[in-house]
């Protein structure tokens, strides 16, 4: 059965996540408590499974696949057959081995992303590709270039563009609070005649790993915005010998374009797992 992991027991999940060759900087964050999540597992003792849920929604599914009573479980966790969350979750999984279990666990649920046509949310797992990217300086070195106008400006991003900024993909999910982003994290923001419309923040910071995260505002979209902003903190990374990390799925052509734009290379594919909300 999936049962619900005591922080304090958060160790127990060190040694396994260390194995694990895939991007999940998100799951470290949780483990180390930097970010408020959920770990279930197969047994509170002697975990072998483990469920790790990031509060954005992207989640890790780890260890053994082999526990029916765990994974008869987890199915109706995926479908939210007891309406216990009103979001989607994103599911990555490790090792390889899990795939086919849960082709099989999902066999009369799973639907591809370019065959959901109606866009079905509900009792259905929609199947997408996730893109872990390598960073390439030589490429980056060779693309960068020099802001077009006056009327744009970078500048650092502060406590009022943090408390202010709207978005699906903001820095408020990815840090407990304002301060702790302002203290451990590091953003740029982009102002167009002196309004916020971009911004390139780090995700996730571990060791020498910086994972972007970018949003712009709606009505600033298709200007080549991103773009800039990015480079600013693609500069600082460099600067302070961070090794940029970006991911994203593949069916999200507008950050699969511009994270090659930027020196990025693909350097893996996953299946990626809509759990239904």
């Amino acid at each position: 059965m999936m049962k619900l992991l005591a922080e304090n027991h958060y160790y127990k999940v060190t040694e396994p996540l260390e194995k694990v060759t895939i991007n999940t900087l998100f799951a470290q964050d949780i483990i180390q408590q930097k970010i408020k999540g959920k770990i279930y597992v197969d047994n509170i003792d002697t975990p072998n499974t483990f469920y790790i849920v990031h509060p954005y929604g992207m989640t890790l599914l780890l260890g053994a696949h082999n526990n029916e009573s765990f994974n008869a479980d987890f199915k109706e966790y995926s479908l939210n057959i007891g309406n216990i969350r009103n979001h989607f979750e994103w599911m990555q999984a490790y090792p390889n081995a899990w795939h086919p279990v849960l082709a099989e666990l999902y066999k009369d649920c799973i639907i591809r992303s370019s065959d959901n046509k109606n866009q079905l949310n509900h009792g259905i797992i929609e199947l997408n590709t996730r893109v872990n990217f390598k960073f390439n300086p030589q490429k980056y070195r060779d693309i960068k270039t020099s802001f077009p106008s006056d009327d744009v400006k970078i500048v650092r991003t502060d406590s009022v563009i943090f408390r202010n900024m709207k978005g699906s993909v903001i820095p408020h999910y990815f840090w407990k609070n304002e301060q702790d982003f302002l203290n451990n994290g590091v953003g740029f923001s982009l102002l167009y005649q002196n309004q916020p419309a971009s911004t390139a923040y780090s995700a996730c910071i571990q060791g020498n790993q910086l994972e972007f995260g970018i949003e712009t505002a709606e009505d600033f979209r298709g200007k080549g915005f991103a773009e800039m902003v990015c480079l600013a903190l693609l500069e600082y990374a460099i600067k302070n010998n961070f090794e940029p990390v970006w991911a994203c799925k593949l069916e999200n052509k507008e950050s699969y374009n511009l994270a090659q734009k930027l020196g990025f290379e693909p350097s893996l594919e996953i299946p990626f797992y809509r759990l239904s909300n």
